[in-house]
Order: C-alpha cells, then sequence, then structure tokens
C-alpha cells in the first residue's frame, strides 16, 4: 500500500465551517474519483488532512465514515494503518451519459470553456516561471564568480557585495525549484504516454492537473481540478482509441517542450490545441 504522489493541497482546501461535513466529503471524492489517491492508495494522516481541510479531527471521522459506509474507503489501525481508497470506477453507462450531453448540452460547452481557460492559464503560468528560472540561471553564470560549489560566498563590502550575495541566493534557489519542478513533470508526462489503456485516464488527469500544481497556485489547482471533475464521467466514458492516444502523446509532448522553454504564448496554444480534441472527440462521441 502506497501513498499518493501528488501534492493534493489544492484540492483538498480548507471548506466553509457552515457546511463543513458535506464539503469535506464533496473534496475526498473529488480526490477519489479523479484518481489522484489510487484504489489501494492512502490518504494523508488524519491529524494532516484535517489540518489541510481545515475541519475538526471529529468532522473528518464522520465524513471518512460516510465515505466506508458508501464503499469508496477503508480504514486500517497499526503502524501501516490509515483511510485507504476502496473504490473501483464503474464502467460508463454510455447510453445514460448521451442522454445527460444531450439534455444538458449548454453546461457540457460552458465546462469545456471553463476547462480552456484554466487550463491555458496554468500553463502559460508555469512557463512564466521557467523563463524567470532561466533568467537567473543566465543572471548566475554572469555572476559566477559569487557562487562557488553551490553555496554563496561571503560579501566583500557592506553594501552591494551582500545585496549582491542574497540576489544570488534567491536565483539560485529558483533554479533549484525549477529542476524540480522540470523532473516531475517529464515524470508526469512519461507516465501518461506510456500508461496502459485501462490506466490511461487517470495517468492523463495526473499530467494535465501537475501543470497547475507546479505553477505554484494552489488556487489554479482548485480549479484545475474543479474543471476536470466537471467533465470527468463524460472523459471516462471515451473510448481509449490508439491513434487518439498516439497524437494526444505529441500533443503533451509538445506542452511540455513549450512549458520547459519559458515560452507562454506557445504553451497556451498548444494545451489549446490539445483541449480542442479532446472537445472534439467528447461531442462526436456524445452527439
Amino acid at each position: 500500500m502506497t501513498t499518493p504522489t501528488v501534492d493534493l493541497t489544492g484540492v483538498l482546501r480548507p471548506v466553509r465551517q457552515g457546511n463543513a461535513f458535506e464539503e469535506t466529503v464533496e473534496r475526498m471524492l473529488t480526490v477519489i474519483k479523479l484518481g489522484l489517491v489510487a484504489r489501494g492508495e492512502r490518504f494523508p494522516a488524519e491529524r494532516e488532512l484535517a489540518a489541510q481541510l481545515g475541519v475538526s479531527r471529529l468532522t473528518l471521522r464522520d465524513a471518512i465514515h460516510e465515505l466506508h459506509s458508501a464503499g469508496y474507503v477503508c480504514s486500517r489501525r497499526g503502524r501501516f494503518g490509515g483511510t485507504f481508497v476502496t473504490y473501483d470506477r464503474p464502467a460508463p453507462d454510455s447510453a445514460e451519459l448521451v442522454r445527460l450531453a444531450r439534455q444538458d448540452g449548454d453546461k457540457l460547452t460552458d465546462a469545456l470553456t471553463f476547462r480552456l481557460a484554466v487550463e491555458t492559464g496554468a500553463a502559460d503560468a508555469l512557463a512564466v516561471r521557467f523563463q524567470a528560472a532561466s533568467a537567473g540561471r543566465s543572471a548566475a553564470g554572469r555572476n559566477g564568480r559569487g557562487i562557488m560549489a553551490g553555496r554563496v560566498l561571503p560579501a566583500v563590502s557592506a553594501g552591494g557585495g551582500r545585496r549582491s550575495a542574497a540576489k544570488a541566493t534567491i536565483d539560485r534557489d529558483a533554479v533549484s525549484a525549477a529542476e524540480v519542478a522540470r523532473t516531475t513533470l517529464l515524470t508526469r508526462l512519461a507516465d501518461v504516454n506510456g500508461a496502459k489503456p485501462q490506466d490511461y485516464r487517470r495517468m492523463d488527469t495526473l499530467f494535465h492537473l501537475c501543470i497547475a500544481e507546479l505553477s505554484g497556485s494552489s488556487l489554479l489547482t482548485s480549479a484545475a481540478a474543479d474543471a476536470r471533475m466537471r467533465l470527468n464521467d463524460l472523459l471516462n466514458a471515451i473510448p481509449v482509441l490508439p491513434r487518439n492516444i498516439t497524437h494526444a502523446a505529441r500533443q503533451h509532448a509538445a506542452i511540455v517542450e513549450s512549458i520547459l522553454a519559458g515560452d507562454a504564448d506557445r504553451a497556451r496554444h498548444d494545451v489549446a490545441e490539445h483541449l480542442e480534441g479532446t472537445a472534439a472527440l467528447l461531442r462526436g462521441f456524445l452527439a
């Protein structure tokens, strides 16, 4: 059994106290249904989870009890205990989804527009971060005499020297964070592009949400998860077509390349092109 490998902060954001129980259940169901914590994986420890959600441990336990009764989780005691996901996503009822899509066509269009705005914005924000890190790397290179073996040398004067050293430290930290983000993004890309058909949708979700997470905005991450959740059942109803997956893999790679290059305009364009293809498939299969 493993703990989740994604940052849940943006999804498990604090709930409103007036509806604490209901919203706690909603937040946890979002995490489960999006596959952010997969079957067999464990939620964060109860103390940590309650703090993230901004609720009492009693409220959290009540929510977990309801999810257990509904068959979504189980609780285990002991050193390796915790709250584990037991949910298996049922096979989609295509006929019912088609009916809902026809009945709520305006809502589908609205959800697709929302997703487009959020995910292109996330890609833009992340590309800007990489562009800034690249500029910091260049600045560190130009002032290389002030940085040696990964540490800042002592300032040589009481004024400008200390300021230069402080700036070099900030630049170095930004570059280091960018390298971690780069590794994470490339790992998610490899995961989705190498996923088996039965796990493809979950890996695709993790890839897209990863871009929002790495932007550094918990609000943006929350919005990206919300956008995905609005389309989740419909996306899961689309057959995993080999030709489409091959095409999507090229688009995913292009998105990552644009982001890592710090090209915000191209990143927005690549994400928009990719999402427009997904929207076309949704409309085609559910028309």
